[in-house]
C-alpha cells in the first residue's frame, strides 16, 4: 500500500487526487494538505506527496519531503527559475518526478512531437496552439512549455529568441526560425493542446484534448508509486511509462 498525502486537496486537482486514490487498487490518501496546513506535522506517515498547488509553495514542499525522506510527485506549473533552481538542488537528497503532464497520452504527444520535428525538419514553420479553463492563471501551460521546449531542442534554438507569443500589427513576414505560441482561455476546458507542422502544399497537425481531471489524477498517483524506492533525482512521465 502506497501511502499519499495531497498538497493543494481543495483544489480542483487535488479533489480529483483524493477521489482517484479512493478508486485505484494499493494506494491510500493520509493527508490532505492545502493553503494554512503545515506538510510537517503529517509527513512522517506518507510514502509520497503529491504536489498540486501554487508555484510559491512548491520549493517549501520539496524541502519539506528532502527533510523527512519522502518522494515527491510535482505537478504544478508556472515556477520562476529561482524557484526551479531551489526545487532541482533538493533532488540530491530525494527522488522527484516532475511533469507539466501526467496524462498518458499527453506524453505520447510529447514523443510523437519529437519524432514529427526530427522527420519532418527544417522546412516545416512551427506554431503551439493550447486552450484552458478560463480561471487558469499560468500561460502558456506547463504542457505547452513541455512542447515547445522539446521543439526548441530538436530545431537546436534558444526559446527565448525563437518565440513568438501570438501576433499584433505589422510583425513581418515569418522568419524560418521562430516557433508560436498561442494561448486561449475559456469557459471550463480541461486542456487542448495541439501541435503544427506547416509546409508549402502540407500541413501536420497533432493534438490532444482532455476531457476530464481523471487522465492527470490517475497519471500522478501512478508516478508517485513508481517512485517510491527509487534514487535521488528528477525523473518525468517518460521515464514512469518507460518512453526513454
Amino acid at each position: 500500500m502506497t501511502k499519499l498525502i495531497i498538497n493543494g486537496s481543495k483544489g480542483r486537482m487535488g479533489q480529483a487526487l483524493i477521489a482517484g486514490a479512493s478508486r485505484l487498487p494499493g494506494y491510500q490518501v493520509v493527508g490532505a494538505v492545502d493553503q494554512g496546513d503545515d506538510i510537517r506535522t503529517v509527513i512522517a506517515g506518507c510514502d509520497a506527496v503529491i504536489e498540486f498547488s501554487f508555484h510559491e509553495v512548491t520549493a517549501d514542499v520539496a524541502a519539506a519531503c528532502a527533510e523527512a525522506g519522502k518522494a515527491l510527485v510535482i505537478g504544478t506549473t508556472g515556477h520562476s527559475e529561482s524557484e526551479k533552481a531551489a526545487i532541482r538542488a533538493l533532488a540530491a537528497k530525494v527522488p522527484i518526478v516532475w511533469a507539466s503532464n501526467y496524462s498518458t497520452g499527453v506524453n505520447t504527444l510529447f514523443w510523437l512531437t519529437r519524432k514529427a520535428a526530427e522527420i519532418l525538419g527544417p522546412s516545416f514553420d512551427l506554431e503551439v496552439v493550447e486552450m484552458h479553463h478560463r480561471l487558469k492563471k499560468d500561460a502558456p501551460s506547463g504542457t505547452a512549455t513541455t512542447l515547445l521546449e522539446i521543439l526548441g531542442d530538436v530545431r537546436k534554438v534558444q526559446l527565448s529568441e525563437a518565440l513568438r507569443h501570438g501576433r499584433e500589427g505589422i510583425v513581418g513576414e515569418r522568419t524560418a526560425s521562430e516557433i508560436g505560441i498561442h494561448a486561449i482561455r475559456g469557459g471550463d476546458v480541461v486542456g487542448d493542446h495541439t501541435v503544427i507542422f506547416a509546409a508549402n502544399g502540407e500541413r501536420v497537425e497533432l493534438t490532444h484534448k482532455a476531457s476530464s481531471r481523471d487522465t492527470f489524477a490517475n497519471g500522478a498517483i501512478r508516478a508517485a508509486g513508481w517512485l517510491v524506492g527509487k534514487d535521488p533525482g528528477i525523473y518525468d512521465m517518460q521515464d514512469v511509462l518507460g518512453l526513454k
